[in-house]
């Protein structure tokens, strides 16, 4: 058996690495002298950054990403990307890619002690007829490579490599930013700023705020290994796992051979010790066999924290993901929900700048993100005091209810492995416009939209692909019906695009297989208002202008 080790903290595939490099380009501030001025700037070339930067361009607002380093992260870092982030970057141009180069997956199993069996199964994506997976597994720095690629076709954004924040200054009209580069350091002014820049966040220390929470008293090994093993794409979770003296494993399958095992050490540990070679290495051998090749490709130790800003936009200071709120890894919340806040953030940065709404629309990303933010907080701490008890008490009920899980079945639903990353459903959003008549609870007002198939002009599609960067209006026509909704809707507060669904027919959007009409509840006359984030803004049985031009104007915080 050989094995590679590589330096704490350090991937061994420096090939890999070398490959994404940027280059620093001095910018013209430097070469003449003046302050620059865009209307955003972007503090952090991670994904939640370089998704905004892609996201504003698409609506037509210039911005620059500033990034301190010159490559893309190192390690795997976030691997999981959840169907609603696959949804939102599939808007975003790169979901497909991730999912052609991803390992795709929908079920997980749950392992007790040495049971081969597991001790239940669950699928993540029962309905099945989604163009994006329940689950894909993909190492950060291609999420990032591939919206690099985006950006560079794009006229409205670029990245600026080697381009440190060292000051900041958050003024009542403008934002001023000092700039460090190896040619020197220079000043920019931007209307809204958004830190994106991790959960270290210097742009947050500069300003003086706080980030406080829990910080949870445990230690964890990440293990990632390349070898030639052909396992099942699944999530394995194991209680007592035989082949360990921890509490807990876990195992997940990635690209490129790669394979991440993640041990429970403990709390009162020697970090030192822990990540020896030879320590490291009888963990993993006792996991995989004694006649596994395989060679390192990141090992670290983690604790981890359930952390939140009290609010994230500070003045024209606007804060998004790891940089806002911080959650444990149990769960896959961290990088899906930094893309749910630039997917939330986008379209009213958007509209604000270009005089489409008022700045009240930006207060609306409070209220929904830091609803998004304790949800996932909240899931994600019950999900490691399960994993993790520290009391006698806690960890009886934990061992309790995983034997009972054994045979009755009410018993798996208390088996908390880590509630995976779902969509937030923003039922109290200030932005929506509840029913008035009686639909099911599936696509109420503040939920994501679920997509669909459908057949557009006689060939396969999907309903999401229809939505974009615009408010949308979901009608469904009668048989031999086709009305001009979006003439009746000219005046608007803001353009809305409508989608008019047909039951039957060859000319159009068809209804394909009726999951239209299923999912949303929705019959001849039925009319959804969508906003540009896919979120429902508000639904009628039948269509009326007046109301939905009410519910616009609710949406962008007009009422």
């Amino acid at each position: 058996m050989s094995a590679k080790y590589p330096e704490l903290g350090t991937a061994t595939n420096k090939a890999r690495l070398s490959r994404n490099v940027y280059d620093f380009v001095k910018p013209q501030e430097l070469e003449n002298g003046e302050v620059g001025h865009v209307p955003v700037i972007i503090v952090g070339g991670g994904p939640v950054g370089l998704a905004t930067a892609v996201d504003l361009a698409g609506h037509g607002v210039k911005s620059i990403v500033l990034e301190r380093f010159n490559t893309v992260s190192d390690g795997s870092r976030a691997i999981c990307w959840a169907k609603r982030t696959l949804d939102i970057l599939d808007r975003l141009k790169v979901g497909q890619r991730m999912v052609d180069k991803g390992v795709v997956w929908d079920i997980g199993k749950i392992f007790l002690g040495s049971d081969k069996e597991p001790l239940y199964t669950f699928d993540l994506l029962p309905d099945k007829e989604q163009k994006m997976p329940a689950f894909i597994n993909l190492q950060q720095f291609y999420p990032e490579e591939y919206l690099i690629d985006v950006i560079g076709d794009c006229e409205n954004t670029h990245i600026r490599w080697e381009s440190e924040v060292v000051a900041i200054d958050n003024g009542k009209d403008l934002v001023t930013v000092t700039i460090k580069t190896p040619a020197g350091e220079y000043k920019m002014t931007c209307d809204y700023a958004v830190a994106a820049d991790g959960h270290r966040s210097p742009v947050r220390g500069m300003l003086g705020l706080d980030f406080a929470g829990k910080v949870f008293e445990d230690n964890f090994l990440i293990a990632d290994v390349r070898m030639d093993y052909d396992g099942p794409a699944e999530r394995h979770f194991w209680f007592d796992p035989p082949f360990d003296n921890g509490q807990t494993a876990l195992l997940h399958r990635q690209p490129d051979n790669i394979w991440r095992i993640d041990f429970q050490l403990g709390w009162n540990i020697d970090r030192k010790e822990e990540m020896c070679p030879e320590k490291v290495g009888k963990k993993v051998k006792a996991f995989l066999g004694e006649d596994v090749d395989y060679e390192y490709e990141w090992v670290s130790i983690y604790t981890f924290s359930c952390l939140k800003m009290d609010k994230f936009i500070h003045n024209r200071v606007i804060f998004a993901g790891d940089a806002a709120h911080l959650v444990s890894p149990f769960g896959a919340r961290g990088a899906n929900g930094g893309i749910h806040d630039q997917d939330n953030l986008g379209w009213k940065l958007a509209y604000v700048i270009q005089g489409k709404a008022s700045r009240s629309l930006l207060d609306t990303y409070d209220d929904e993100r830091i609803y998004g933010a304790d949800e996932n907080i909240r899931n994600s701490t019950r999900s490691t005091d399960f994993i993790t008890p520290k009391t006698p008490v806690s960890k009886a009920f934990r061992d309790g209810v995983v034997e009972l899980a054994k045979t009755v079945e009410f018993a798996r639903a208390f088996v908390n492995s880590g509630r995976l990353s779902m969509p937030c459903t923003l039922d109290d959003s200030p932005l929506n416009t509840q029913d008035e008549d009686l639909f099911s609870a599936k696509q109420r007002p503040g939920s994501p939209c679920m997509d669909a198939p459908i057949q557009k002009e006689g060939k396969s599609a999907w309903l999401l692909d229809e939505f974009g960067w615009h408010f949308k209006g979901l009608y469904y026509a009668g048989e031999g019906e086709n009305p001009d909704i979006e003439h009746a809707l000219k005046d608007c507060p803001v353009p809305v695009e409508v989608i008019t669904v047909h039951a039957e027919g060859e000319q159009g959007i068809i209804d394909s297989q009726k999951l239209i009409a299923n999912h949303y509840d929705m019959s001849p006359g039925a009319f959804y208002l969508i906003r540009p984030d896919q979120h429902v803004a508000g639904r009628w049985r039948l269509f009326d202008a007046e109301k939905v031009k009410a519910a616009i104007a609710k949406a962008i915080a007009q009422q």
